[in-house]
């Protein structure tokens, strides 16, 4: 795809033909209806149009779950995957609250500069001059278009003169190839280095990045959105709060390192609490066991367990039905005694084929009670824990 490829996409024509596909569901792009709405399109157009077109079309389907406005904007399929999400982003901007100008730099198709432009003037940085394009134009898609300037330029070359803050998404990914963890294009280093200049610098991580990594005086924040562990950002001294941070959206809650005794390890209560994975990654297991009044199942394990109500955006909560030591003949007996039909499996701690297990243990439940299968230890030993929702 070039710029003037998306340029004819963007005229007259080509929005003729995006308004036409637009009637489609996302699996009629694919199926039948696409195929001969295609066919119907390339007698009137451009093929290479009509197939640009049915590309965009594409994109802007699966685009939906991260961008509210997604029929209107523009992606390529690395753009889209490595954008933010909106409600990421929009999370992330308040780290900026004092800036007036903020530099986004390697903005992509503009994921985190949508969020920004609400609040800042938005320098938008970029090599890549189709994401360029596409980063202003989904700006004025959502109406920020007056808020953005864009410039197309190596993100190390370009003058960061009048910026109060700067957000960097660095390439986790070059020539086709992912990086290793950690890994960035530009390097952290460079990124960390901006201090230099401007003080308030955030930095797109991925959500495996070494804590080690992050230099002296900087925050990690890891990020999950309904459970599943989005990113991570990197904030220097000037936006950080703590050397690590939790945030759960979309409840908007944050766990802290907070020093306090060691959490005890005992055999399970009448509850389990499967920790958010922002939590395990933050290394703040402990840190909701105290507020939570749990304790661990066993020291190297994330599991909590507790009695009576407990409530927190920060686990998922599971009434223990039966628990005993690991004993994979036993386990359909103990699940028919509990009127069991249908079984997840959560190992933590415990070698295993979930997906050999989960076969063999379907096999003649006729229950009608749906559990959790949890494999793990405690306290060094073999365990499980069969467990229902509350």
């Amino acid at each position: 795809m070039t710029t003037e490829r998306l340029d004819a996409l963007a005229g007259p024509e080509g929005q003729a033909v995006l308004a036409e596909l637009a009637a489609l569901e996302p699996r009629e792009l694919t199926g039948p209806p696409g195929l001969r709405l295609g066919a119907q399109l390339r007698a009137r157009f451009p093929t290479e149009l009509v197939v640009d077109a049915f590309g965009q079309a594409e994109l802007r389907a699966a685009a939906r779950a991260k961008f509210a406005r997604a029929a209107d904007m523009w992606f390529t399929r690395a753009g889209l995957e490595q954008a933010s999400t909106q409600e990421v982003a929009q999370h992330r901007r308040a780290r900026f609250a004092g800036a007036a100008a903020v530099a986004d730099l390697c903005c992509g198709i503009g994921g985190d500069l949508l969020a920004l432009a609400a609040d800042h003037d938005v320098r938008a940085v970029d090599r890549d001059p189709v994401h360029l394009w596409m980063a202003a134009r989904n700006a004025e898609a959502n109406g920020l278009g007056d808020r953005v300037v864009p410039v197309e330029a190596d993100v190390r070359d370009v003058d960061l003169d009048g910026v109060d803050a700067v957000f960097v998404d660095p390439a986790r990914r070059a020539g086709g190839r992912r990086h290793r963890v950690g890994e960035c294009e530009p390097p952290l280093d460079w990124c960390a280095s901006l201090t230099r200049g401007v003080a308030a610098v955030g930095v797109k991580a991925a959500p495996g990045i070494d804590h080690e990594l992050a230099p002296a005086g900087w925050e990690i924040e890891f990020v999950s959105v309904g459970r599943e562990l989005k990113e991570a950002a990197l904030w220097s001294p000037a936006l950080a709060g703590a050397r690590t941070r939790a945030t759960v959206l979309p409840a908007g809650a944050v766990l802290l390192p907070e020093p306090g005794d060691p959490v005890p390890v005992r055999e399970p209560g009448e509850l389990l609490l499967d920790p958010d994975p922002a939590v395990t990654r933050a290394g703040l297991v402990a840190e909701l066991a105290r507020a939570t009044g749990t304790w661990q199942l066993d020291p190297q394990i994330a599991f909590l367990s507790g009695d009576g109500s407990v409530e927190t955006p920060f686990a998922r909560t599971l009434r223990v039905l039966d628990s005993a030591p690991w004993h994979q003949k036993r386990l359909p007996q103990r699940l028919r005694d509990l009127d069991v039909g249908s079984v997840d499996i959560r190992r933590r701690g415990l070698a295993g084929d979930v997906d050999a297990l989960h076969r063999t243990l379907h096999r003649g439940l006729t229950g009608t009670r749906r559990v959790t299968l949890v494999m793990t230890r405690l306290d060094g030993r073999p365990w499980s824990l069969i467990c229902a929702d509350l």
